[in-house]
């Protein structure tokens, strides 16, 4: 059960140092002007101010309907820009901001790059106005205080992790702002170094308050804090770090569901392998579900049973990848298309919707005939994050969302960041065995049947990795490979790419057989030393003290 209900107006002291928009919904909850300054303490209030930081998490931050520019999932920002899927939609001039992010056209201006950018300061200012308020408040529980205190540090490190992995440069503002103008901070008065040292102390102050287990769901606890502290040190390439950190996750009470294709039912959103989620619901009050994925909205697959916005489609150099040889290991070279009588890795149609396999529990099979322009984007649709027309936590009207959590970290992703830890302190036996888990439970996992449901619908073989693993840049890309397979459709793999060092290597050379597929990509071209990174948002340059911030590379 989800026990945070998140709501875009439930804080009674709507951020009060600083302007916000207003809507009709608002008048349903107690405005700032009807809270004496003398009140804003209160234990109560302190506790909507908190619940208010959590609520921006699912990116939607004020009344307009098109968080689909600033994702939780990062769908158009880790997925669309990677290999590992297209815009969608209906041709190149549906969500055209899209398409030129796509083909790496991106400029200041555009409408996600701006929405992204606001929804996570809006994050981080909320949390520093909690900040201020709960150590403000006298009243206040003083045990909670702490676990509280340590979950806004957790919430803001968030934040700003996800502002450094997509901005790379940004200003770091912290509770000591009061008015407006504190906000107008130069991004380069800190290091990259700096900033990365700034996000750990958030998540290492997260990690001494927080409690083992929370009694809500959607709180983090003292293990999320240390799963992404794990995850700062891999960004940084702190191996040793990174391994020493992931070591009390794996012997936490955390672990694998023991099939991959129960992970994405919203009934279980968050059982043991969630470590931290994004909380989606529907049907709790909350006007137009903005509650729910209100951000993926524009994922639905089209057919009998959904909208037919089609954006997010999984690209065909994806589906290729999944391709496995008798032995059940991934093959070498995925050029070549994949073929009806090709054996696959099972999590292929857990992940993709493909023509003439059956799609979820509906009892049809995926038509191409869904997908939507299917001459520009082909045949395939994305199925893995997609909630099943017959489910309870699925709306079938506008705006077509669902309450399937985002999954932030699960971990899932912890194995392999160990492995790959691992594999770069030259520990390959060990990282084998981590890499062996996650093939070993896809290898356990239900496969997918024909509608009658006795035979596999397609040539499932999948093993793990019996030979001992000697070479380390061989080991390294098994790593790789296996992050790639198990979160595709995550909104990882760009962000991955980049951290990796061959963003440019591996998308430019996907991009020169994707254009003999795919006219929409004929212009797209990875520009080394600027793509890895978005530009700081033209809006935000404009509105701070001339020279105050500096342009990334590039643009």
């Amino acid at each position: 059960m989800k026990l945070i209900r998140i709501t875009q107006y439930t804080l009674a002291l709507a951020f009060i140092f600083q302007s916000l928009s207003c809507s009709d919904d608002y008048l349903e909850e107690t405005t700032y002007g009807e809270v004496a300054p003398a009140e804003m303490t209160n234990p109560e209030n302190v506790e909507r101010a908190i619940i208010s930081a959590y609520s921006v998490l699912n990116g939607q931050f004020d009344t307009a309907s098109n968080a689909f520019n600033s994702p939780d999932s990062n769908w158009s920002f880790g997925d669309v820009v990677s290999d590992d899927a297209y815009k969608g939609g209906g041709g190149t001039g549906d969500q055209n901001n899209i398409h030129q992010m796509e083909i790496f056209n991106t400029n200041p201006t555009i409408i996600d790059v701006e929405r992204k950018w606001m929804a996570l300061y809006e994050g981080v200012k909320r949390c520093n106005e909690a900040l201020k308020l709960l150590k403000a408040s006298e009243a206040f529980d003083a045990n909670l205080k702490v676990q509280r205190l340590a979950e806004l540090h957790f919430l803001r490190g968030h934040y700003y992790f996800e502002l450094k992995k997509i901005y790379n440069h940004i200003p770091y503002i912290d509770e000591s702002a009061i008015t407006v103008e504190d906000y107008a901070r130069s991004n380069t008065e800190f290091t990259s170094e700096e900033l990365w040292a700034k996000i750990e102390a958030n998540f290492q102050t997260a990690y001494e308050g927080l409690p083992e287990t929370q009694s809500e769901a959607g709180r983090p606890t003292k293990i999320a804090a240390k799963a992404y502290l794990t995850k700062c040190y891999l960004f940084q390439k702190k191996w040793q770090q990174a391994f020493d950190a992931s070591t009390e996750v794996m012997e936490s009470n955390y672990g694998l569901l023991d099939d991959f294709q129960e992970v994405f039912l919203p009934e279980n959103d968050n059982s043991k392998e969630i470590i931290f989620a994004v909380q989606h619901t529907i049907n709790d009050g909350q006007a137009s579900n903005y509650n729910g994925s209100i951000g993926d909205r524009l994922s639905a697959p089209g057919g009998p049973f959904y909208a037919q916005y089609g954006f997010h489609r999984p690209s065909q150099n994806l589906v290729n990848a999944y391709k496995t040889n008798t032995n059940g290991l991934p093959v070498a070279n995925n050029n070549t298309d994949l073929s009806d009588e090709d054996l696959i890795d099972p999590r292929l149609d857990i992940t993709v919707g493909r023509p003439g396999i059956p799609y979820k529990d509906l009892g049809i099979l995926y038509e191409e005939s869904w997908a939507r322009d299917l001459a520009t984007y082909g045949p395939y649709g994305p199925k893995k994050r997609i909630v099943s027309a017959n489910s309870a936590f699925y709306v079938k009207v506008w705006p077509y969302v669902n309450a399937l959590n985002y999954y932030i970290i699960r971990y899932a992703e912890v194995v392999l960041w160990r492995a790959e830890a691992a594999v770069e302190l030259n520990n390959l036996e060990e990282s084998r065995q981590l890499v062996n888990q996650i093939r070993g439970r896809a290898a356990n996992t239900a496969t997918v049947k024909k509608l009658e449901g006795t035979e596999d619908a397609a040539n499932y073989n999948i093993a793990t990795y019996e030979s001992v693993w000697t070479d380390q840049e061989l080991a390294r890309e098994a790593v790789h490979l296996e992050t790639r397979l198990e979160l595709a459709m995550e909104g990882h793999r760009f962000f991955n790419l980049v951290r990796w060092g061959k963003a440019s290597s591996v998308i430019n050379s996907y991009l020169e057989v994707e254009k003999t597929r795919r006219s929409h990509l004929m212009n797209a071209q990875f520009k080394a030393g600027t793509n890895e990174y978005w530009p700081i948002p033209q809006r935000y340059i404009d509105g701070t003290p001339k020279d105050l911030v500096t342009q990334n590379t590039g643009y």
